[in-house]
């Protein structure tokens, strides 16, 4: 029974699908692995979210895309579906379409724009919802931030998938070199423990999938299956829905058939599918192929997904695609066997699911492994019995629709069997064809769904409480913060005590839309032990080692920023660095405890003949690296995106915080890169001489006193704490 329903409360709701194409309109399912019933899934159930009186906005987020090889539809940043529902696509690792396991390098930066995006509306969506691992990624790091509530739906798994790959005779490396498979099983551990509830569309995979994760547990899970548009996938033999544009739709798919069958009167078997092996397209044409009365008294139609020139296809499709040719051509199929090359998903299949159940024909769901089965609740709706595989959804859906057989596939002489059955019996076809129509309106509408859904979001708490795993409370402040006071330690924040303490008071007197961190050179463990030490309160940010690490403060608890990690990370080769520096006898390698992943560190004295001869020899053996020399005889290579200056510019940019509302303070070489730009920079007057060419330098300060007492000038030299606008003096 389904909990009494607040009427007041209406939701804000986001659902992240991010690879594959998704539109509006014209869906184009099957044209490649990436494009298949997901895109249909999520399509309908923010549409069907949008229609109802509880719900206030649905936002659908994608991958932007600007390719010439796919519709300029993908390339539109905002697509208004209706007043309540947007499309909305975010850019991540260029515009070129690429296949989703090439999407896991570019989720950070996916992130970082879903944040930005999130800060722009400035309101916090009321629960996330991620579809597949690689949005459940973007979405788990989403909640940790800001303790919005998180669903998930996996559509499938990686060890489900790998245990079944391996079977398959692949070896481990191939399947981890295509499919990215390790990295993906960890990702989905990790959604499954932050996720405050994953909907499934089937027990199945709750009792045989999810449990062989170790941070499974039953709570979590709720058996949602998904719906069926029955406006669109009504029955065969409804006279009242028959209108003009389904006249049109019916002749343009009897043209295409008529085009391949010598005898269009008999029965129809239709499969539909995208060209992937898991689906087992070759099995059936086995059974039709080898059997023939089979091939007597009935024709085949098989519409494997869109394509155009199959040479050019990904090697799994175009496998798929040449084999059914081959087969085709084996058995002699030609003038009983169709096999378009387009379908128009939003028009001409629910025309086609009727015309096949006009025939007298069956639907075969053929696939070695189906998470659940779209295509088995559409034939329900139109009224063709169906075969199914023995396997995950269909055994759902057959125990509740009653409306066809399910049979082991890994033999094909069972297909053919369970045809034979539905067709040569007239009454068992009827039953079966009744049974669908009457239970999938039971069972599987979009409806239903979404009443089930909206009872899950109603049960949590009204804004939900942070979730204790997380750093939300951090990451809400970061969204509402409105200026970024930025320093470095040594020699700018500390070095006179007096002046120390005034700033420490000043830092207790700001209000919460100003945030505080420091940018130093010191390790992360340094750093935070040094500002203990002089009793400065904890920044909210740290930006450590020479602006390679970025941390955030959750009430003392440091936490690593693995997006600025991600980000610096490109070309960086800090073992081929240091074995050919080792060839420079002016350079002393600091000690260990300096070193970082993204910093190697020397002792040298100042020299421009040796700055060159290390910059030479790292460009000679084409290393892009950021070369930074400070206090005389501190030389620091860095990762070319990696600095203090863009550390900072990355926090503006992902928290949306604009240049002209960040003060930086700092007195070395190593604080050049921050201080010089848009950013409001201030020098304390016990500056090292590499900062004297700053003089005279756009939104630059050089303060009269020393230490924190120069970062207290220029905060009022700006009019930093001001409500108003500050002050930039350009």
């Amino acid at each position: 029974m389904a909990e009494p329903i607040n009427s007041n409360r209406k939701f804000y709701v986001q659902l992240y699908s991010i690879h594959g194409l998704i539109r509006g309109h014209d869906l184009e399912l099957g044209r490649d692995a990436d494009t298949g019933g997901q895109t249909k899934y999520v399509l309908e159930l923010a549409n069907t979210l949008s229609q109802d009186p509880r719900i206030e906005k649905v936002e659908l987020i994608t991958r932007q895309i600007r390719d010439k090889n796919v519709s300029e539809d993908y390339s539109q940043f905002i697509e208004k579906i209706n007043d309540k529902f947007d499309i909305v696509r975010i850019r991540c690792g260029g515009g070129k379409y690429i296949r989703k396991e090439l999407l896991w390098q570019h989720l950070e930066e996916f992130i970082d724009q879903s944040i930005k995006y999130i800060k722009s509306k400035k309101k916090f969506p009321d629960v996330i919802h991620s579809h597949y691992a690689d949005a459940g990624y973007v979405c788990s790091e989403l909640s940790k931030f800001f303790g919005i509530p998180f669903f998930h739906t996996g559509h499938s798994l990686g060890r489900d998938k790998l245990r079944k790959l391996l079977a398959d005779g692949i070896p481990f490396e191939d399947i981890e070199k295509r499919y990215k498979i390790t990295n993906r099983i960890n990702v989905e551990e990790e959604v499954i423990f932050f996720a405050d509830l994953i909907i499934t569309s089937t027990r199945q995979e709750i009792q045989k999938q999810y449990r062989e994760y170790k941070n499974s547990n039953a709570d979590k899970f709720k058996v949602i299956p998904p719906g069926v548009d029955l406006e669109n996938f009504y029955p065969y033999n409804n006279k009242d829905k028959v209108d003009d544009e389904a006249i049109m739709f019916k002749g343009i798919i009897t043209e295409k058939l008529l085009r391949f069958f010598v005898d269009v009167d008999k029965p129809l078997i239709l499969s539909l599918c995208r060209p992937d092996k898991r689906k087992n397209i070759s099995g059936l044409i086995t059974a039709y192929g080898e059997d023939k009365e089979l091939r007597k008294k009935a024709n085949l139609a098989i519409f494997a997904g869109i394509r155009q020139d199959i040479q050019t296809m990904p090697d799994n499709e175009r496998e798929v695609l040449t084999e059914i040719l081959l087969l085709m051509d084996k058995y002699n199929l030609y003038g009983k066997m169709a096999i378009p090359k387009r379908h128009d998903t939003q028009h001409e299949v629910p025309e086609l699911y009727r015309i096949a159940a006009a025939s007298g024909g069956v639907f075969v769901n053929a696939a070695l492994t189906e998470p659940f089965g779209l295509t088995l609740i559409e034939s329900a709706g139109t009224g063709i019995p169906v075969v199914a595989t023995d396997d995950g959804g269909p055994r759902d859906i057959i125990s509740n629709c009653k409306n066809g057989l399910l049979v082991d596939v890994s033999d094909s002489k069972n297909i053919a069997s369970a045809l034979n059955k539905i067709l040569d019996d007239k009454n068992l076809w009827e039953e079966f064809s009744q049974n669908g129509i009457k239970n999938v309106k039971k069972y599987y509408t979009w409806k239903a769904h979404v009443d089930s859904y909206l009872n899950e979001i109603f049960k949590l708490p009204d804004k939900s409480a942070v979730n204790q795993n997380t750093f939300a409370t951090m990451g809400r402040k970061l969204m509402d913060m409105e200026k970024l006071i930025v320093t470095d330690i040594d020699n700018t924040l500390l070095g006179d005590e007096e002046s120390l303490n005034e700033f420490s008071a000043l830092l207790n007197n700001i209000h919460g839309k100003i945030g505080f961190a420091v940018a130093t050179g010191r390790t992360v463990k340094s750093a935070f032990d040094i500002l203990k030490e002089n009793n400065v309160t904890l920044p909210d940010v740290i930006i450590s080692s020479v602006g390679t690490e970025i941390y955030y403060n959750y009430k003392g608890e440091l936490i690593y920023s693995k997006g600025w990690d991600a980000h610096i990370s490109h070309q960086w080769k800090k073992d081929k660095i240091v074995s050919l520096l080792k060839q420079l006898d002016f350079l002393d390698y600091q000690e260990e405890e300096t070193q970082r992943k993204f910093k190697v560190s020397y002792y040298m004295h100042e020299s421009d003949e040796n700055l060159t001869s290390i910059k030479d020899i790292l460009v000679k053996n084409k290393l892009k690296v950021n070369v930074i020399y400070s206090h005389g005889s501190f030389l620091d290579i860095l990762p070319y995106r990696a600095s203090k200056g863009k550390a900072i510019r990355y926090l503006s940019y992902r928290w949306n915080i604009p240049h002209e509302r960040i003060l930086v303070a700092g007195d070395s070489g190593n604080d050049e890169e921050m201080l010089k730009g848009e950013l409001l920079g201030v020098v304390v007057s016990n500056y090292s001489k590499e900062l004297e060419k700053l003089k005279g330098g756009k939104r630059i300060f050089f303060a009269e006193r020393q230490f924190a007492g120069g970062i207290i000038d220029g905060i009022k030299y700006y009019n930093f704490l001001d409500e108003g606008k500050v002050n930039t003096h350009d």
